[in-house]
């Protein structure tokens, strides 16, 4: 049965993939990117594929959130519902750290960003939809009040600490909207794969793409996955996995909650 999913930063690396892939078994592709000429490229290789179906796309820059909560709404009035979300969408190293407002940048587009569309989305998932988080091998603990205070943070310890911090949400959503939500899972693509941030990070080629969108498609649409909300796979080991031990901490989960859900508001 076909699907209806939205992948955000779908314009190149593992997003684009994973969209080549589904695009193949006829699903309909909601595809977000930041850059308009980009995204009408990948939606032109998208739609060209053997076996393309419906092929949709949507611009949001993910920093501003009220982007993001635009975005949510564009795909609430063009569709009554979805059943996959694949939060891809993420920054490593940038030009331009900082969002307009003075915070990092890597924090906001890879952990907070994904919250507000998830959570503005949740409402809107057909019976046993599913949200594919993009987490990463590269995880270290959340310093909440140093993002606060707009505190400057290095390329990996911002990118390492937003990536713990979704998993976290992941899984502390996923507690708490329960089996009348959508399955929310994290999941870490495999490390050292052939995208522009491991190049950026490394200075390395990488991996073959296909392996971390192989395990996205398989996440968002396997039986595999069924019964998985709340927990993290890890594509290095080819198994569900204990995550970093912050992520089990249920007090440090419900308060990086509410932090967000402050900060949002």
């Amino acid at each position: 049965m076909t699907k209806i999913i939205t992948i955000t930063g779908a314009t190149d690396g593992i997003g684009l993939e994973t969209a080549k892939m589904l695009a193949s078994q006829n699903h309909t592709l909601l595809l977000h990117g930041r850059n308009a000429e980009k995204l009408a490229d990948a939606a032109e290789t998208v739609s060209s594929i053997p076996g393309a179906g419906d092929i949709r796309t949507y611009r949001a820059d993910l920093p501003d959130l009220g982007e993001v909560a635009s975005l949510a709404g564009a795909i609430m009035a063009d569709f009554s519902a979805i059943d996959v979300l694949i939060n891809n969408a993420g920054v490593f190293k940038t030009s331009e750290p900082l969002t307009a407002d003075g915070y990092d940048v890597r924090f906001v587009v890879n952990a907070i960003a994904p919250y507000v569309l998830t959570r503005s989305l949740l409402a809107h998932f057909n019976a046993g939809g599913r949200v594919i988080n993009l987490s990463s091998a590269a995880q270290a603990p959340v310093n909440i009040e140093d993002f606060l205070a707009k505190r400057p943070f290095s390329d990996s310890t911002a990118y390492a600490q937003s990536k713990l911090a979704l998993t976290m949400w992941s899984h502390e959503l996923a507690r708490k909207t329960g089996p009348k939500g959508p399955a929310i899972i994290a999941v870490n693509p495999a490390s050292f794969l052939g995208s522009k941030m491991v190049r950026q990070a490394y200075g390395q080629a990488g991996h073959d793409l296909r392996i971390g969108a192989d395990i996205l498609m398989r996440a968002a649409l396997s039986d595999e996955f069924t019964g998985a909300s709340g927990r993290y796979y890890d594509n290095d080991r080819k198994a569900f996995a204990p995550p970093h031990p912050d992520a089990l901490d249920a007090e440090k989960n419900k308060l990086l909650i509410e932090t967000l859900e402050r900060f949002v508001a």
